[in-house]
């Protein structure tokens, strides 16, 4: 009899461990959840979305509690007590879960707030009914600015005696941020990696940074992890990562190699053995892309064709005076020592751009990052005789893109729609009609060309995208930017700035443009030997393509 006793008391005990085990929580789900909840009331309860609580005083206080449970009940029931302390939710009539016609709804989720792994049902209900009576009147933490769509996220503190050793306010940066990202930035169903997944991977690294550095690293990478050529981030100690001091030439990476493009002091290049068309293999013993894999993760763009054009910032910069390369030059490798250079010892002045030239008496070539929209009139009166206009957009145009339209586009027709937030609904974004390109009559009668590549960004995309409405218009070159929509300025815990896009912008047919770019007709990227050789081959097919111009070819034209 004792025996079974002692046998029924062990598997007692045995199913009550088990029990506990399955039912006991990690800090790591804790916390993940926690920022979520945050989150999603600092939008949506009503008596928390007004600005009625400091918010941010609320999780400080939350914390400890949260700290302490153990269990997901015991989780739970320190996240519904605090619900229920924020006062009764007013049912809201005219909210509904239904979506309108005009919603776009590719970066809404709130499946989480039925997560049963974490929540209990009675939470879950909780959350629920947030949602369903969510805050209908002027957001406090969030409002519209300009007429654009953009947001304005400034009415928080922002800590400018932050002090990155208190965990509170580093979980606080890493919650705050998440959150914008996740109600409120147009692309968020774009990113690499989904962002439930960011949030995940970067908590460890905000609980527990070694260094100052550490943390400042910690928030670049998370700024990256949004693929948007906006969000950048510089610090006094990003910036001592990554080194002060620069090799004075300039590059770019093509297949995996540094091809030295042009100089930033022609004078200390020489003296250090440095010479265009020099093919850098290694540097400091690692190749190219070995040291691409280390420091991807901290180079910001909405592709990789911008994340390459970025790593002159982060690739052969660095501390020491004095490094070690190895480079091909007229296909015989060698290895030299070159010196770097603070910046300023540089004194760099980018040189002048020509503005517009005769290629020859029927086709022209224009420089739209070099001309003011006031010369537009003239140089188009001048070119109106050509039978073909070469426009150069590897650039950033200033405001040109209504004056341009005048004359190349012959409709006046519809060239985007945009998104925007629905600050009733966070998360949920509403489509609005965008404006029309040109005024319907065409003032150039000749062919035109648009040259494009990685430096085609933001305004100079928005501009291609206006002009496209011109079918005649023909595009050669390679993968643009993909940085649409005005920027939406942000500020982290601490006074650090950064930025997103703010709308989301998309052909007429909503089709991205974002990430994308815009699509040449031809496609030409640069080789290593058209660099050596000092070629710009996108010019060269341009020419190509209008000395011996045939309508077949539009038809043969290569499209990715």
């Amino acid at each position: 009899m004792k025996m079974k006793r002692r046998l029924l008391l062990l598997i007692i005990l045995f199913g009550y461990q088990t029990i506990f085990a399955q039912d006991k929580i990690s800090e790591s789900e804790k916390l993940i959840s926690t920022a979520k909840v945050w989150g999603f009331l600092k939008y949506y309860h009503p008596n928390v979305a007004d600005g009625t609580y400091n918010w941010d005083q609320q999780l400080f206080d939350v914390l400890p509690k949260i700290e302490e449970a153990e269990t997901k009940q015991d989780f739970s029931e320190v996240l519904t007590n605090w619900i229920n302390s924020l006062g009764q939710i007013t049912e809201c009539i005219s909210c509904t879960s239904e979506s309108l016609p005009n919603h776009f709804e590719k970066n809404f989720d709130l499946s989480w707030t039925q997560d049963q792994s974490v929540f209990t049902p009675e939470l879950s209900a909780l959350l629920e009914s947030v949602e369903r009576n969510r805050y209908q009147g002027k957001p406090f933490y969030i409002a519209p600015s300009g007429a654009g769509g953009n947001i304005d996220v400034s009415n928080e503190p922002n800590y400018p005696e932050f002090n990155w050793k208190q965990k509170k306010l580093r979980l606080l940066a890493l919650f705050r941020y998440w959150n914008i990202i996740e109600y409120f930035f147009p692309y968020k169903y774009q990113t690499d990696q989904p962002w439930d997944e960011v949030l995940q991977e970067m908590l460890p690294k905000f609980l527990e940074p070694e260094t100052e550095q550490d943390y400042h690293l910690a928030m670049l990478e998370m700024v990256v992890k949004t693929n948007d050529g906006r969000s950048r981030l510089f610090t006094k100690y990003t910036s001592e990562f990554f080194g002060r001091k620069w090799l004075p030439v300039k590059f770019d990476i093509i297949d995996q190699k540094a091809v030295v493009t042009g100089y930033y002091n022609y004078d200390l290049a020489a003296e250090n053995n440095l010479q265009t068309g020099d093919i850098i293999l290694e540097f400091e013993g690692k190749t190219i892309s070995e040291i691409l894999e280390e420091r991807l993760k901290y180079l910001n763009g909405s592709n990789m064709a911008v994340k390459l054009k970025n790593t002159y910032f982060t690739l052969f910069n660095g501390n020491s005076e004095v490094v070690k390369l190895k480079i091909e030059r007229n296909k015989k490798i060698q290895e030299i020592t070159a010196a770097r250079y603070e910046y300023s010892q540089f004194n760099y002045r980018a040189p002048k751009q020509e503005k517009w030239k005769l290629v020859d008496e029927n086709i022209a070539y224009v420089n739209l990052g070099a001309i003011e929209n006031n010369e537009i009139p003239n140089i188009m009166a001048q070119l109106s005789d050509t039978e073909a206009i070469i426009f150069d957009f590897r650039n950033q145009p200033n405001g040109l893109m209504r004056t341009i339209a005048r004359y190349v586009s012959d409709q006046k027709v519809e060239f985007y729609k945009k998104i925007v937030p629905d600050l009733q609904y966070p998360g949920k974004y509403l489509w609005q009609e965008g404006s029309t390109c040109g005024d319907g009559q065409l003032r150039y009668m000749g062919r035109i060309v648009l040259l494009v590549n990685e430096e085609t960004l933001g305004n100079a995309e928005f501009t291609c995208m206006c002009l496209q409405t011109n079918p005649n218009i023909t595009i050669i070159g390679s993968q643009t930017a993909g940085v649409t929509g005005n920027a939406t300025d942000l500020e982290l815990v601490g006074g650090f700035k950064t930025a997103i896009s703010g709308m989301g912008i998309f052909y007429p047919d909503k089709t991205e443009i974002q990430r994308v770019g815009i699509q040449p007709h031809i496609v030409v990227k640069p080789s290593i030997e058209s660099i050596v050789a000092g070629k710009d081959e996108a010019f060269e097919e341009a020419i190509n393509l209008l000395t011996d111009y045939d309508e077949s070819a539009k038809l043969t034209t290569v499209t990715n």
